[in-house]
């Protein structure tokens, strides 16, 4: 069964009603799954079809070709911030406005939000590569499995600063040390080195990391419809009232404030260096940048 009316070829969905399981597959392999606004919002309908659908109790999220996502694509970084109501216009050259990241921002947290209280259970095939934005959603999965050597981490906060995304669950999920380590340096580990900290409920050799992950989904799938519902929300009651108060505005808002960055001399510019050189060498000028060798 296949959503075409709901996804493009980026976003792939399929549905085993009869094991009451549907797969999302982030598909742009070529870009190692990372996605812009349209692929983003292509997932979340089909999301959002999941949650509709009565006869579905697990969603397993997934990437083509063995990685998960490198998270938003930074070739548009900034880009969606010039959406205009007249799309003939061309985007303004000068930075956003405080008002438009607001309002722009509020609408890309508003899709982590609803998938962090996703109403059915969320299973995360996690391998490759889960950097930004594709490791957030690896850690909002309720069950995820990870391949030990999967690499993890936040890079842009070396170009963008390290208010991204919700510090509420980095806090509550990786635990304040290891949290404030990711964020304040950049740094990308493999699930390997964080396995011993119970981060994601299954670490595993790569070439399993599919079979499990489908395990774990047809294990799932076995409960009560509605208490599977049920439960989600009661987690999700506990979690907003532990953990992720005033998550849904905060995260929007740190983001659009600490992303419009002023930068001292010396100091790494990635949207400047990505226009003088392009992406490909931005990434590597940065990685040239960052790199403080081990005593």
């Amino acid at each position: 069964m296949t959503l075409e009316d709901t996804t493009d070829d980026r976003v792939l969905f399929a549905s085993d009603p009869e094991k009451r399981i549907a797969t999302i597959t982030l598909n742009n392999p070529r870009q190692r799954n990372s996605y812009d606004a349209t692929m983003r919002d292509a997932l979340a309908r089909c999301l959002d079809h999941v949650a509709e659908d009565d006869d579905l109790v697990v969603v397993l999220l997934r990437g083509a070709d063995g990685v998960f996502s490198t998270g938003a694509d930074m070739n548009n970084a900034y880009g969606w911030y010039g959406e205009r109501a007249d799309p003939a216009q061309p985007p303004a050259k000068s930075r956003p406005s405080q008002r438009r990241r607001l309002t722009v921002d509020r609408k890309s947290f508003g899709f982590y939000h609803n998938l962090m209280g996703f109403p059915k259970v969320t299973v995360g095939e996690i391998s490759g590569y889960a950097l930004g934005g594709g490791f957030e959603m690896a850690l909002m999965t309720d069950i995820a499995v990870v391949a030990r050597n999967t690499k993890l981490g936040m890079p842009a906060t070396r170009f963008l600063g390290p208010a991204l995304g919700s510090l509420h669950m980095f806090f509550h999920r990786l635990g304040p040390v290891l949290a404030r380590r990711l964020l304040l340096t950049g740094d990308i580990i493999e699930a390997a080195a964080v396995e011993h900290l119970g981060v994601f409920t299954e670490t595993c050799e790569p070439e399993l990391v599919s079979g499990r992950a489908r395990y774990w989904a047809e294990k799932v799938a076995k409960m009560p419809a509605d208490g599977v519902v049920i439960a989600k929300e009661a987690f999700r009651l506990v979690e907003q009232s532990q953990a992720y108060q005033g998550e849904e505005v905060a995260s929007y808002l740190f983001h659009a404030f600490g992303t419009n960055l002023q930068f001292a001399p010396g100091e790494f510019n990635f949207v400047k260096t990505r226009a003088q050189h392009g992406t490909k060498e931005a990434f590597r000028l940065r990685d040239e940048h960052f790199h403080v060798p081990e005593p």
